[in-house]
């Protein structure tokens, strides 16, 4: 009597080879997405400096581990029509190769991704701040400055943070840059210079900044765009608080900037 021959490893054999060009293709694609964000200079967008060489490394380990994993794919192909592979047993809860073909369709989304700067509405949703609440990281960059026009939105705010008392200031030269957030609760005559500020990533990144009281209509200066204000400084009741806010003597619109955040 002859034996049948087996007909599954084979089958396994071919399963995990295509498993291995999945997972090669899914951390390759991973690979360029971090590397295409560094090199477009769209990562400060995404992260704080102090970690994007860290995703820069992650980036270039990817793609030598994709590049590491195709040897290994090679390897198979040519040992498959030699002999029968090992192919150990397991159990997964998810079908073979789901978790890398998910991986893959994220990357391919990320290629095809452009970060943008967060819009005033981002900064609505999320709660424009005159303080820096004890729960949220405090910002790198403050500077005790002597001359108050040299003091950025950051500044302002921490120096608020620290003495709240909106008459303190009132009087003093102000020169900051921002986008135009427009309340809905605020009269016509205002708006809010607002900075964002990042202290990890762009998911944890909150807004802050300050009133501006206008000589004319705030319909003149749209939503998220960037302006350069100078004034000085007045005390005035919105929504029932006393706030400190710019009185505006010149208003100069300025380009986007490359990294729009502060830290």
């Amino acid at each position: 009597m002859t034996a049948r021959p087996a007909a599954s490893p084979p089958r396994r054999s071919a399963s995990r080879l295509r498993q291995t060009w999945l997972d090669v293709l899914a951390i390759a694609a991973w690979g360029a997405v971090l590397l295409k964000f560094w090199l477009t200079g769209k990562m400060p967008l995404l992260l704080h400096p102090n970690y994007v060489w860290l995703a820069i490394t992650a980036g270039i380990a990817l793609v030598g581990l994709s590049i590491w994993k195709a040897g290994q794919g090679l390897l198979l192909l040519r040992r498959r029509s030699r002999q029968i592979l090992p192919n150990p047993q397991h159990f997964t809860l998810l079908p073979p190769g789901f978790s890398s073909l998910l991986l893959l369709l994220v990357a391919l989304v990320g290629l095809g991704f452009t970060p943008r700067p967060f819009s005033s509405e981002v900064a609505l949703n999320r709660g424009v701040t005159e303080s820096l609440t004890l729960t949220r990281s405090q910002p790198q960059a403050f500077r005790a400055t002597v001359q108050p026009e040299a003091r950025s939105i950051i500044d302002w705010v921490r120096t608020l943070n620290v003495y709240p008392e909106p008459d303190a200031y009132t009087g003093q030269q102000v020169n900051v840059d921002g986008f135009v957030i427009h309340p809905p609760n605020f009269p016509e005559g205002y708006l809010v210079i607002s900075r964002f500020i990042l202290t990890c990533c762009a998911a944890d990144a909150y807004p802050v900044g300050l009133p501006v009281k206008l000589t004319g209509d705030r319909s003149s200066h749209p939503a998220d765009s960037w302006l350069r204000i100078r004034g000085s400084m007045i005390t005035e009741t919105l929504n029932n608080q006393r706030q400190l806010v710019i009185q505006a003597s010149a208003i100069e619109p300025i380009p986007e900037p490359r990294n729009p955040y502060a830290y």
